[in-house]
């Protein structure tokens, strides 16, 4: 008879000699590229763009460069402040410091405005109303990275320790002149010091996590140490191919991207370790021979573990169809690094666990009864009897398969009841809310939000092609219901058609009502060119308000696209595999139920729990992609294994209850370490990881506790027969 193909690749990797070779290959591997090619975390971040170029607001930043140019280059606004108001004394110092950059300026400076020479009341003429606070900005070359901005304002830094100046801390004392780093050049380097700070944190928080969950869960100290070896080799191969990927340019990296993947191979990685490990040992109370184990183990979860890391490898590489660029440049570590750790799952793990044999599980054994017996001879005792297992599965089988319709209506009520709070989301795009309320450039863009109007802090820019006519748009802007003020029209030096409108808004920019003006001022500009009987007038709308309505509506063009894509694609997978019509919706049915309730379920924790007042705009398609993905590799398992039960004849309701009985604790283990691991991104400072991994973790749990033993199996029940159409189970008696 001819064996199973996962049966001869268990043979192959983990025979007798492939299992020396298979591990000494991949050691090698990993030296190899370790040694020739550079790690992932050693190549900079390009801090490339999230907007695509053809956004509205990216055209019109690009005429505003072309017809209105400014060489000064990347502002640093050093944000003074005074509770009660600045003194002589305290513009004295301003202008000292300013006198010092001009004669010797920082590294990468290129402009600073003549402060230094202008008398004090220039200075305060530019204050805020109430006197408390001033901004003076420090232009960097504008081809300057990250790492240059960070030694220049290394410099200022120290030349500022000079003036008696307190730049962090509370700044409510009258007493004391404070200054805070805020801008452009000021965000770029918080936000690279953030996730720089947090890698190490992340990852050895991850790696204990685990190792923790994993002693808790199977009392074995070197079973707890096998499947981070795992995922430590996968990332030996991972981290490398990517450095080169993104030093070549074919990618371009991400911190924060690099920062999830970490937890997504330990999380996932480990989850798949589990599900071969905890086969391995069913197989051992009945195997004696090892090598027999491991070809049986292959066989009979080879393929659920390829099906569910091909799931999440499909679901992630979505992500690449993306226009926002975050998300693009998530698609290739997420889905790259997940392939791999499945490829090491079924390649590298099979020959250790081999090598190490039954000790693996030490001070549990697997053993047959008859090596159990022999033990126990040896020793002049009984043989230990094996302790019932399962008892809370098979329990809770019973339960699904004798009241399925309580189950489903229970769950689906409390799943539906979650979700209701979903659209009662907040949502933001603005980047400075993600920041700890403590970061030196947040605190300093407060300052300027304080002190200084709303509008102020971001004016919007509109650019008018007037072709020809002699207009003026002042006094039809300033009539609109939202703006604030405009500024006098600055005319281009280039083209004398093009006009250039400040106009500040009355809400705060980057309020979601500023972003909703838009549209209604790039309409309204439009209608005043037609009033003004200027033909084929055009019309560009750009700064801050623009870009992030832009990353909204791109956003939201991505969700539209990337969500029905995903879902076809794995609705695709599970019908390949399962040969079933009816189980493939109900599969996917589930988790995307799974994961509207876990949004929900974040908000009432983030919102209500936390006092978040809005979560980031990007959550929603972050969640839907991981939930989705990594629930349905739950899905798989299970009902994998009853789709075996159900070939070998056993009866529908008995397939079932072994199913869950059997998959019940391994993926309860891999479920509580999953959601663990993304749990840990809430121990960041950045507020959108926290929001991630919360809203994740909890879905995780979800898919782990409610959809996966419970709503999945009612389903099933209720089916029938119908649950196989139309494949070849469809019609088995």
């Amino acid at each position: 008879m001819r064996k199973h193909p996962l049966e001869q690749w268990g043979a192959l990797v983990a025979g007798k000699k492939g299992r020396w070779i298979t591990l000494a290959f991949w050691v090698l591997l990993v030296a190899v590229l370790s040694f020739t090619l550079p790690q992932i975390n050693s190549v900079e971040s390009n801090n490339a763009e999230n907007l695509p170029s053809n956004a509205a607001s990216k055209e019109a930043e690009k005429v505003i460069k072309e017809q209105f140019p400014n060489d000064s280059g990347i502002p640093l606004l050093l944000v003074w402040h005074r509770e009660g108001g600045l003194n002589q004394e305290d513009y004295a110092k301003i202008q000292k410091l300013y006198k010092d950059l001009e004669s010797n300026p920082v590294p990468h400076q290129a402009t600073i405005p003549p402060f230094g020479k202008l008398p004090p009341q220039a200075l305060m003429k530019s204050a805020s109303e109430n006197g408390s606070t001033l901004v003076t900005p420090v232009f960097f070359d504008q081809k300057s990275t990250t790492e240059q901005l960070q030694v220049g304002l290394d410099d200022i830094k120290k030349q500022v320790k000079d003036l008696d100046v307190k730049t962090t801390g509370s700044y409510d004392n009258k007493d004391e002149l404070n200054l805070r780093y805020s801008g452009p050049v000021g965000i770029a380097i918080d936000a690279t010091g953030l996730f720089k700070n947090a890698d190490f944190k992340l990852l050895a928080a991850t790696v204990l996590l685990v190792l923790v969950l994993l002693i808790l869960i199977y009392r074995s100290p070197l079973l707890a140490i096998i499947p981070l070896i795992a995922v430590g080799l996968a990332y030996g191969v991972i981290s490398p191919l990517l450095g080169l990927m993104a030093e070549q340019g074919w990618i371009d990296k991400d911190d924060q991207a690099v920062s999830i993947m970490t937890v997504l191979l330990f999380g996932a990685g480990t989850d798949y370790c589990l599900f071969l490990i905890s086969k391995y040992r069913e197989v051992l109370l009945k195997v004696e021979n090892r090598f027999e184990a491991m070809k049986i183990s292959m066989k009979e979860s080879g393929g659920a573990i390829m099906m569910s890391a091909l799931t999440v490898v499909i679901g992630l590489a979505t992500l690449g169809l993306a226009h926002y660029g975050s998300f693009h440049r998530f698609a290739v570590p997420f889905s790259f690094g997940v392939l791999i750790m499945g490829i090491t799952a079924l390649v590298v793990l099979p020959a250790i666990l081999v090598i190490i044999g039954r000790v693996a599980f030490f001070p549990f054994i697997p053993r047959t009864e008859k090596m159990a017996q022999e033990v126990a001879a040896k020793k002049g005792k009984a043989p230990k009897q094996h302790a019932p297992q399962h008892r809370i599965g098979k329990k809770v089988a019973h339960l699904v398969t004798g009241k399925p319709w309580a189950i489903i209506i229970i769950t689906v009520v409390f799943l539906g009841g979650l979700a209701a709070f979903t659209p009662k989301i907040n949502y933001t795009f603005d980047l400075l809310s993600s920041f700890p309320d403590d970061t030196n450039s947040r605190e300093g863009f407060k300052l300027i939000e304080d002190n200084f109007s709303a509008g102020e802090l971001a004016p919007m820019k509109v650019v008018v092609d007037t072709k020809g006519k002699d207009v003026n748009l002042k006094e039809d802007l300033e009539k609109l219901s939202y703006v604030g003020e405009v500024a006098a029209p600055q005319q281009s030096e280039k083209d004398k058609n093009i006009q250039l409108y400040e106009v500040s808004l009355k809400d705060n920019p980057y309020s979601a009502e500023a972003l909703e003006t838009v549209p209604k001022i790039t309409k309204a500009t439009e209608g005043f060119l037609k009033d003004a009987k200027v033909e084929d007038g055009k019309v560009w709308v750009g700064g801050e308000t623009a870009s992030q309505y832009d990353e909204k509506e791109t956003i939201s063009r991505d969700e539209s696209v990337i969500l029905p894509t995903m879902i076809a694609l794995i609705a695709l997978l599970l019908l390949v595999y399962l040969r079933s019509i009816t189980a493939t919706i109900y599969l996917v049915g589930t988790v995307v139920l799974s994961f509207v309730a876990a949004l929900g379920a974040g908000w009432i924790v983030l919102h209500y729990v936390l006092g978040f007042d809005a979560i980031s705009g990007s959550i929603p398609l972050y969640a839907f992609v991981f939930l989705v993905a990594l629930g349905e590799d739950y899905n798989i398992f299970m009902i994998s294994e009853i789709w075996k039960n159900r070939k070998e004849g056993k009866p529908h309701k008995l397939a079932i209850q072994e199913g869950v009985i059997h998959t019940g604790s391994v993926i309860t283990s891999a479920g509580l370490i999953l959601a663990g691991t993304f749990a840990v991104l809430g121990t960041l400072p950045i507020q959108v990881l926290v929001q991630f991994g919360i809203v994740t973790a909890i879905g995780i749990l979800m898919d782990t506790f409610i959809i996966r033993p419970l709503l999945v199996p009612a389903l099933t029940t209720v089916m029938g027969r119908y649950a196989y159409w139309p494949g070849k189970l469809f019609k088995k008696q």
